[in-house]
């Protein structure tokens, strides 16, 4: 076997499932900015589902719905990210899904406060105030997910407030 088709044997796949995952279907292949998409297709995909849950299962879906592209997501990440041969790279937006879902967590379904969690989180995500940075040194899928799980509890405690304090409804 040449050289060059045993390294082509040893390099990372990534299987479907974990495309789809690490993508989210997709939404991390639009462009330009790809975790913008990511967290608008999280947003949009839980009003969907949300509009059809109970008033009283909506902060336990939210935080299944977190868990669930956290657990799934780390894995895909992994797996998406050694195929890539790239850290973070940019089309791996499940990372995105987990952290806006955190944000959204006891938002009612209303627009506007789905639009100002859509918000908070990407502005939190973007700035990484610490230690938030300190967390994508983490090894792998782990990095990537739990930066973006950082930043989507920064966006719920101020989204909390928000509410709390009458200024969204």
């Amino acid at each position: 076997m040449a050289a060059e088709d045993r390294s082509k044997s040893t390099a990372p796949t990534k299987p479907l499932w974990a495309w789809l995952v690490a993508t989210f279907f997709g939404a991390g292949t639009m462009r330009p900015g790809p975790g913008t998409w990511g967290s608008a297709a999280a947003m949009l995909s839980w009003a969907a589902v949300g509009h059809f849950l109970p008033k009283e299962w909506l902060i336990p879906g939210a935080i299944l719905y977190a868990a669930l592209a956290t657990a799934v997501g780390i894995p895909a990440a992994t797996r998406v990210a050694r195929a890539c041969g790239r850290k973070d790279p940019q089309h791996v937006v499940i990372d995105e899904v987990a952290g806006q879902m955190v944000t959204l967590i006891g938002a009612p379904m209303h627009w506007i406060a789905l639009l100002a969690g859509f918000i908070l989180f990407r502005a939190f995500d973007i700035t990484k105030p610490p230690p938030i940075r300190q967390l994508e040194k983490l090894p792998e899928g782990t990095g990537i997910v739990v930066d973006d799980l950082g930043a989507g509890v920064y966006g719920l405690i101020v989204m909390q407030c928000l509410l709390h304090f009458g200024i969204i409804r």
